[in-house]
This record gives C-alpha cells, sequence and structure tokens, in this order.
C-alpha cells in the first residue's frame, strides 16, 4: 500500500449563504465518497465501506446508533464514511514529520490540520525542555510508564478514556488502575451524558435507555426528539425515524435551532429519496429556548395531570411519588413555564393533546438537554412524561438517550467509571484475588482540578483528545502542562499531543478498520451500541504501520511491566488472546455470561434491562420514581445572550473533517457565531460584522476571538457556535448538579466589536 506524507491545506475562505432544509440525497453521497477517495483511493474505499456495520466487519468508529437487523450493502451515513476514511487514510505522521514540525510551530495549525496529517506510526516521546518529539521503542516507552505509576502514589495517576475503545480494551484499563490501587477513570461520558445516566439511575434503576430499534422503527406511534441533531450526529438514526413514519407514527422536534434532518430526508438508498422528494420527518418543529426544556415537560405532565389522562393502574403497580408530584404540578404558574421554555399555553396545550392520541411514545435526546445546569432535573422530568402514561416497558414506548461515541456506554458497562458501585469491586476483586479501592476518583472536573493543583504526576489517556474535548480550554491545557508524564495512545496527531506534561509520550494503536493479529492470531473486539446491543467488531485493513500495537496490547503490556506474573493477573496471557478477557467479563458484568458463544447469533446480543424487559425497577423502592422537578433555567441579563456550543456538519466531536457546515449554510470557516436577527438589531451589531465573544463567570471573563455574526433563526435570547473554538469560553465549575457534566450548553456572553 503507498502512503503519503503529511500535507498543506489552502486557506479556506468563509462564505455564508441560506441554510437547507433537507438533508443527504445526492449531496450527502457525494460529499462522503469525495472525501473518501481523498484519503483512501477508490480500492481501499471499496475494501472499507462494504465492511462497515455488517456482519463478520468492523463497528464504524463514529456514533454508537445501533444496527438494523436486515442491513444493506452500504450501512453507513456521510459521517460514518468520513469516520472510516479519516482513519484508513493513506496520510502518515513519522519521525521525519516530528523532526521538522516543533511542537510550538504545530500548536500555531488548527485541529483540521492537525488531524488531516495521517495515521502515527510509531513511538514518540518528548524529554523535559525538549522542542520536538523523537521516536522511542515500545519496550523503553512501557517500562518509562511503568517507573513512573511505581515512584508515586496510585491516587496520582489518571486514567482517562474514550468512548471508542473497545470493551475488552476498556475492561482491561480499569483492571489496570483498579490493580494500581485508584478508582481515577474518567471518561467522555463525564462530558455527555453523565446526566442521562445519572437521572435514570434514580428514577427508573438502570442509567441506560429502554427502547430498542425496533421499538423506534417499527412499533412507536409518536417520538420526541429532543435536543438532539441526528442528521449531523447520528444520519442512520433517519431511516429509523423514515421507518417509523411509514408506520404511522408521529414526529416532534424540541430544539432551539431547526435542524435540516429532521425537515425532509431523502434517503439516497430509496427511488423517493434520489428523486429528490424525500420523506418530511418532524411533524411539528418546538423552538423551545436554550435551557428550557425542564419547564416544557413540566408543562405537558401539568395539563396530562389536569386533565387525569395518567395510566392510573401503571403508576399504582409500578410507580412511587405521583401524589407528590400532582401536587407540584398544579401549583406551578403558568406564566413561569412559559416565560421558562419560550412556548405558549395554547402550544404546550395542543401537544398534550397529540400525547392523549398516542399509547406508545419514544422521547430521544442528546447533549442538547445533558449539558446545562438543571440537566438532571430535566431528565427526570422526561422520565415522570414518560412513567405518567405507562411508556416504559411496553413495545414502542420508553427512553432513548441517544449516545455519542461507539462504545462510550459499553466503557461504562465494563466499569470505566470514577464511582463504581460496590458490586461491581466485589467481582472485580473476587475474580482477580485482587482489593480495589473504595474511594471515588475523579471525573473529568476534578482530574483537571487536581493536575491544576500539581496533584497528578501520570496522566494516561486511551483514545480521545483531552485538550480538545474538554471545557475552560486555557485552564485545561495549563493544568496538562503541570503533569509529570502525559501518555497518549492514539491513531492519529491531535491537540492533546501538543499540550503535553513535563514528559509525553504518543503511542500508536490499531484502529476500529484494521487487522488485529496480536498473538500470532487474528484478534476481534466487542462494543455495546446506543440500546444496549453487544456484537463483535473485526478490523479488516492491513495495519497503517508495523510498528501499531492493539490498544488491548499496549495496556496489557503497561499491566505486565507494572505487576508482573506474580501478581495473579495473567496480563500477558489476557493480551495474547482476547477471548480470556471476554472469559473474564463473563464472570464479572451481569448480562455476558456464556459471552464468547452469544456474539455467534449475527447482531450479537441484547443485555438485559429490566425497566425494559420486565417492568422491574432497581431503586430504592423497588418502583419508578415519578418526581416534579422545580422550575430552573439558565437567563441572560440584558445585553447578553446565552450561548450553546455545537458540532458542525463536517465534524464528529472533536474530529474536523473540514471546513464546511452546509446544512447550516456555512462554508470555508468554523469561526461564526449564529444570533437572532431581532438580537444583532438590539444589540447595535449587524450580520457579517466580526466580533469577540466573552463569557461571563463569577471568577472572571473568559474570551474567543474573531468570530463572524450570522444572523439565523434562534429564539431570541440565544446564540450558537462551534466546539471545541468555543470550549475555552466554559467554566471548570460551571457544571450540571448532580452530574458534573460541564455546562456547554449555557454559557452566558456578550457580544463585543472588534
Amino acid at each position: 500500500m503507498s502512503t503519503e506524507h503529511s500535507v498543506d491545506l489552502p486557506e479556506p475562505t468563509l462564505r455564508v449563504s441560506e441554510p437547507e432544509t433537507a438533508a443527504v440525497g445526492i449531496p450527502g453521497v457525494a460529499h462522503s465518497m469525495e472525501y473518501a477517495l481523498r484519503e483512501m483511493g477508490p480500492r481501499r474505499s471499496l475494501q472499507t465501506l462494504l465492511k462497515v456495520n455488517q456482519v463478520g466487519g468492523f463497528d464504524c468508529p463514529s456514533c454508537a446508533w445501533p444496527d438494523p437487523d436486515h442491513r444493506k450493502a452500504a450501512e453507513f451515513c456521510e459521517n460514518g464514511a468520513k469516520a472510516v476514511a479519516w482513519e484508513a487514510t493513506r496520510k502518515r505522521v513519522d519521525r521525519a514529520f516530528f523532526a521538522a514540525h516543533s511542537v510550538a510551530s504545530l500548536l500555531e495549525r488548527d485541529d483540521h490540520w492537525l488531524e488531516a496529517q495521517g495515521r502515527l506510526t510509531e513511538p514518540m516521546y518528548i524529554a523535559p525542555g525538549e522542542t520536538h518529539y523523537s521516536p522511542i521503542s515500545w519496550s523503553d516507552a512501557i517500562t518509562l510508564i511503568a517507573e513512573r505509576m511505581r515512584a508515586t502514589d496510585p491516587d496520582r495517576s489518571v486514567f482517562y478514556t474514550s468512548g471508542r475503545a473497545s470493551n475488552e480494551a476498556a475492561f482491561v484499563y480499569q483492571l489496570l488502575a483498579r490493580q494500581l490501587g485508584t478508582n481515577n477513570l474518567p471518561d467522555c461520558s463525564n462530558m455527555c451524558h453523565e446526566s442521562s445516566g445519572t437521572a435514570l439511575g434514580e428514577v427508573i434503576g438502570i442509567g441506560k435507555g429502554t427502547v430498542t430499534y425496533d421499538d423506534l422503527a417499527e412499533h412507536a406511534d409518536l417520538i420526541f426528539v429532543v435536543g438532539q441533531n441526528p442528521g449531523t450526529n447520528h444520519p442512520r438514526m433517519l431511516t429509523a425515524l423514515e421507518s417509523a413514519k411509514e408506520n404511522g407514527a408521529k414526529v416532534i422536534s424540541v430544539n432551539p435551532l431547526r435542524e435540516a434532518g429532521l425537515g425532509r430526508f431523502r434517503n439516497p438508498q430509496t427511488v423517493r429519496g434520489v428523486s429528490g422528494v424525500g420523506t418530511k420527518l418532524a411533524d411539528l418543529h418546538v423552538p423551545v429556548q436554550v435551557n428550557g426544556d425542564l419547564a416544557l415537560f413540566a408543562g405537558i405532565n401539568k395539563v396530562l395531570v389536569e386533565r387525569d389522562a395518567v395510566d392510573h393502574a401503571f403508576l399504582e403497580e409500578h410507580t412511587d411519588g405521583f401524589e407528590v408530584a400532582a401536587q407540584a404540578w398544579a401549583a406551578m404558574e403558568w406564566d413561569e413555564i412559559t416565560r421558562l421554555s419560550g412556548i405558549s399555553r395554547e402550544e404546550i396545550e395542543s401537544l398534550a393533546d397529540l400525547v392523549e392520541s398516542r399509547e406508545r411514545i419514544i422521547v430521544c435526546w442528546a447533549m442538547g438537554l445533558t449539558q446545562h445546569k438543571n440537566s438532571v432535573a430535566t431528565i427526570r422530568e422526561i422520565a415522570s412524561f414518560l412513567l405518567l402514561r405507562g411508556n416504559i416497558g411496553k413495545p414502542g414506548a420508553g427512553a432513548c438517550p441517544v449516545r455519542g461515541h461507539s462504545n462510550v456506554q459499553g466503557d461504562r458497562t465494563m466499569g470505566i467509571w470514577e464511582k463504581p458501585p460496590a458490586w461491581f469491586l466485589d467481582a472485580v476483586g473476587a475474580e482477580f484475588g485482587i482489593t480495589p479501592p473504595r474511594e471515588e476518583g475523579y471525573d473529568v472536573v476534578a482530574a483537571i482540578e487536581a493536575m491544576r493543583e500539581g496533584a497528578v504526576d501520570v496522566f494516561l489517556a486511551l483514545g480521545g483528545n483531552f485538550a480538545a474535548a474538554t471545557p475552560d480550554t486555557a485552564v485545561t491545557t495549563a493544568a496538562l502542562a503541570g503533569v509529570g508524564l502525559t501518555v497518549q495512545i492514539s491513531t492519529k496527531l491531535n491537540r492533546s499531543h501538543l499540550h503535553h506534561g513535563r514528559e509525553g509520550l504518543i503511542l500508536p494503536c490499531l484502529g476500529r478498520t484494521e487487522r488485529d493479529e496480536t498473538g500470532g492470531r487474528e484478534q476481534y473486539v466487542t462494543v455495546e451500541d446506543s440500546m444496549g446491543m453487544v456484537h463483535a467488531s473485526h478490523g479488516r485493513l492491513l495495519p497503517g504501520s508495523k510498528e501499531l500495537r492493539s490498544e488491548v496490547g499496549i495496556i496489557c503490556a503497561i499491566g505486565e511491566a507494572l505487576f508482573g506474573s506474580a501478581s495473579g493477573i495473567d496480563w500477558t496471557a489476557m493480551g495474547m488472546d482476547y477471548s480470556r478477557i471476554r472469559w473474564h467479563i463473563a464472570a464479572v458484568v451481569p448480562g455476558f455470561e456464556d459471552f464468547e458463544a452469544r456474539l455467534k447469533a449475527p447482531g450479537g446480543f441484547a443485555l438485559p434491562n429490566g425497566p425494559r424487559d420486565s417492568r422491574t425497577f432497581n431503586t430504592a423502592t423497588g418502583r419508578a420514581r415519578v418526581t416534579a422537578n422545580p422550575l430552573t433555567a439558565l437567563t441572560a441579563p440584558p445585553g447578553h445572550l446565552l450561548l450553546q456550543t455545537l458540532r458542525s456538519h463536517d465534524q464528529f466531536n472533536t474530529t474536523v473533517y473540514g471546513y464546511n457546515d452546509r446544512y447550516r449554510g456555512i462554508k470555508g470557516g468554523r469561526h461564526v457565531v449564529f444570533v437572532n436577527p431581532d438580537d444583532l438589531r438590539d444589540l447595535g451589531i449587524a450580520d457579517g460584522d466580526t466580533v469577540d465573544i466573552v463569557s461571563v463567570w463569577t471568577d472572571g471573563e473568559r474570551r474567543a476571538e474573531g468570530f463572524r455574526l450570522v444572523a439565523y433563526a434562534t429564539p431570541r435570547g440565544s446564540a450558537a457556535a462551534y466546539f471545541p473554538e468555543t470550549n475555552v469560553l466554559i467554566p471548570l465549575d460551571s457544571y450540571a448538579d448532580g452530574s458534573r457534566t460541564p455546562t456547554s450548553k449555557s454559557v452566558v456572553v456578550r457580544l463585543e466589536a472588534r
């Protein structure tokens, strides 16, 4: 296979046009194929894309949307194709690249340029005081990590995890941390769906959704899509929504912005989609104010209770708290509900009419709900909405938090959690003959705080781009610089490699697309999707470099170097044969019995889910909890706006594929801020002006410089801009009550003309 070296990219020119009202179609296919061919070439593109999300193929390395039982030959979306091409690119970042580029020079480049340079090829090390990374052998790199961890207290090491890691890698990673003696296992869940897990765990006894793919596509008759943009972030969801529409379901979009993906879907695998007609997905768009979702659902719940339009038999048999909640809803004032939600009483009552007319209701949501101070309360309110009419534990009904990265839910199932339950630690201890620590570890916010305070000596990241994904960028990068040793297990160059500690290691690993022949035999890994299905993933491409190691192999090598075979855990054997890891998982994690055998079923197997399977609720009372949550919402003072950060269409999490967001009419740039035209007028600024965005917090101001104003149909008082460019504006100590998720969707800002 031919490889290419680093590339320079043309300077983009920002252009703004009208946003689109339909998604995908022929343009979506063309854009994905253009990117794939540019990165992989024709043969490699065919070789990879026809194996994505297929039985016997590999799981898409981007989102966690589940696979249908009956799969098409092209079972991928535009951004899935880009994610595959991004990983399977022919470009390489080798020792010559690092010799030619100092860390300081690379810091001047943007995130898109860094990741566009290609795949990492060999371990690299930067010593204290050095300006460039240099090659290091695997043996020396692993020895260095073990020496630095042994030289310090276990709680001065931090083990961060990205949602891309497989179940097998996540399981041995948490085992490594716990054998060392720490629960410092922050992960990307802390920054995305932690609020969902916290709220659902409290009220229905499981921190996951309660629906299957068929519930959504085949059985639901009303679907709320709240705080989510599936056309960009989970495009294959559009096919499921199209099926739901064909089966008679109504779809309601609740979101401050009207997104093209919920307008008209032009499915490129149907005649109707190719012709340009497509399918209208959202029957109604509800333009809720930023952070107004709690008030909106409280209003709907208030109406349903006042009309006695609730399922009393279900409430009496399976829930508690209804009477107290009903009194609280009755006491809520409509003026407050409508002020905080931005939706009139008449509109809320019309929504309640539609709810009353439907028997099987699903609520889907994503980060538009989870990244506010009151996110946990908001999701409890949505759970109450579902419980009031018995919409949990029956076909076509339930809660559907749509996860982002491909195995972020599986990571938590495998024990990647800073506050694991006692039963999990007991099981790990019994299986491996160790005594896991019981003290709560660091989540993401606590890890940054500890690094800032000089309390971390080793920071190990299994995938991800910590420096770009986290809030308060200046604080985070300064904190990383104070760590003794930072270690990044990565596939491609990213900004986190440049914000290293006094010493830094980059360890290149195999990607999801690549064949893993660790231990002299072909290995495979497993993942859990957003709906609790577990299935195998088999990489098919030859590795991008002979020096690449698997994530499992790297972690197990560190374990062997730290503890050796005398520890009672055979790290070398697990690193050479992943079936041994699966055998341990089956002994530790409920639902994974006969793990290896059950993976042979096409599509894998479903994990047990009490609320969905049997209407059983693992709460303190053994019942689901109906709660009415006090009305709260963040509002901006006069002269200020409430900013939410979001992705462009040419982006997945912190990975930026290009400078376009064609659905919102943005081409050639990312430094834009979307503002209501009336707010622009009142603020004395205009579309096309350049401003600094200044966030206002109790400890002072933070500034993102040089953003072009775009007049856009947002609710009054709100604004939106892309991350990670605006993560600098999010204060580290602004996070959700109960979950500590950074408030990336609730940032009070002012716009300062340049």
